[in-house]
């Protein structure tokens, strides 16, 4: 497949846990495509760069290839590759004052 639309392969890569999810943050303004804001039918090819905002965080995807069923998660990575920078220290969860 040469194409597809951008929420289905959010979801199929398993980088959105749902589809509606997806849907939500690219409609949101959350995800963009080749850094512009795009709708959740837009049409993804390999070679498009995939940018999500997370709180504190700015994930990037080179889709590599579109997949428009969700399939498990050691075929899915084969689908992108990750040029997301290291996930910032602040995100990482630390022990609450109660566990020590």
């Amino acid at each position: 497949m040469t194409a597809g639309r951008l929420d289905v392969w959010l979801w199929s890569v398993r980088l959105a846990k749902t589809r509606s999810l997806a849907n939500k943050a690219i409609s949101g303004g959350h995800v963009r495509l080749n850094g512009e804001s795009v709708k959740p039918a837009h049409s993804v090819k390999p070679g498009d760069i995939v940018t999500i905002r997370e709180p504190g965080w700015e994930r990037r995807f080179e889709v590599t290839k579109v997949i428009t069923k969700r399939v498990g998660a050691p075929i899915a990575v084969t689908c992108y590759i990750d040029h997301s920078p290291p996930r910032p220290c602040l995100l990482y969860t630390s022990p609450s004052p109660r566990d020590s």
